[in-house]
C-alpha cells in the first residue's frame, strides 16, 4: 500500500477510477480530499481512469468468459452472472434500449458504473461503438453527481 501513497495524486487518483469497487464513487473524493486535485482535475482524471477499462471489458468480455466457461467454475459463475443480470434488465433495455444503460451507469450507487455497463452491453450483444457511448455519458454524468456531491459536502465544513 505504500507504493499507492507515495504516488502522484493524479495517478492514484485515475487508477482508484479504475477498479470495479471504487470507479468514480471513490477516487473523486479521495482525488479532491486526499490529494489535493481541483474538482476539474480530480473530475477529469477520474472519468478517464474510469473509462479506460471498458474498452478491453466490451472487447474481450465475451471471449473470456466463452473460454472460462469451459471448465466448471466458470461455467456455474458465468451461467448465474449472465442469467441474474439479464433478469434484472431484460425490461428497461427492452423499453427504453441504450439509454436504460446510460442512465444504470449514471447513478453512482454500488454495483452500477462502468464496470458493470459493461457486463449488461455484453450480455445484450451491443455493438462496441453504441456500448461505449452509452457507458461514456453515462460516466460523464456520474463524474458531474458525484463531484457536485463532494463540493457540496465540503462547503458545510
Amino acid at each position: 500500500m505504500e507504493a499507492f501513497t507515495s504516488m502522484p495524486g493524479w495517478l492514484a487518483t485515475f487508477i482508484l477510477a479504475m477498479t470495479p469497487v471504487f470507479e468514480l464513487r471513490g477516487s473523486i473524493p479521495v482525488g479532491i480530499a486526499v490529494y489535493g486535485l481541483s474538482p476539474l482535475e480530480a473530475y477529469a482524471i477520474s472519468v478517464a481512469g474510469n473509462l479506460t477499462p471498458v474498452v478491453p471489458l466490451l472487447l474481450y468480455l465475451e471471449p473470456v468468459s466463452r473460454w472460462l466457461m469451459r471448465y466448471r467454475p466458470g461455467h456455474v459463475f458465468f451461467s448465474w452472472l449472465f442469467s441474474r443480470t439479464y433478469k434484472r434488465h431484460v425490461e428497461k433495455h427492452r423499453k427504453y434500449g441504450l439509454l436504460a444503460l446510460t442512465l444504470f451507469v449514471a447513478v453512482p450507487l454500488p454495483v452500477t458504473g462502468a464496470w458493470t455497463g459493461s457486463a449488461i452491453a455484453f450480455i445484450f450483444g451491443l455493438k462496441f461503438k453504441e456500448a461505449f457511448s452509452a457507458i461514456a455519458a453515462g460516466v460523464v454524468v456520474a463524474g458531474v453527481v458525484v463531484t457536485a456531491s463532494v463540493m457540496g459536502i465540503i462547503s458545510l465544513f
